[in-house]
């Protein structure tokens, strides 16, 4: 599903009037999703799914090409993992 018809199907299931509004609703959940990641935070909606953020150890990895070793530094991932709701639906 793209952005567009995800945007399509968001204003016919919300009160959003327009596309331009259905879309201001959906960048503004991204942004509190995107704030509480940032300031550490996971963001968790029972039975649906959470969002956390998890340090990645440092690593050393090897160029598929060339054999040589190369140090892959440590970050951080965002991660989401389904609720028992919603993986229960997508299993039928």
């Amino acid at each position: 599903m793209t952005k567009a018809e995800f945007l399509k199907v968001l204003k016919e299931k919300t009160e959003a009037k327009t596309l331009v509004e259905a879309e201001k609703y959906f960048d503004g959940f991204l942004a509190v999703v995107e704030e509480a990641l940032i300031k550490g935070d996971n963001v968790q909606f029972v039975g649906w799914g959470a969002f956390e953020v998890k340090d990645v150890a440092a690593k050393v990895g090897r160029n598929p090409k060339t054999g040589v070793e190369i140090q892959i530094p440590a970050k951080k991932a965002v991660r989401f993992k389904a609720g028992k709701k919603l993986a229960d639906k997508v299993n039928g």
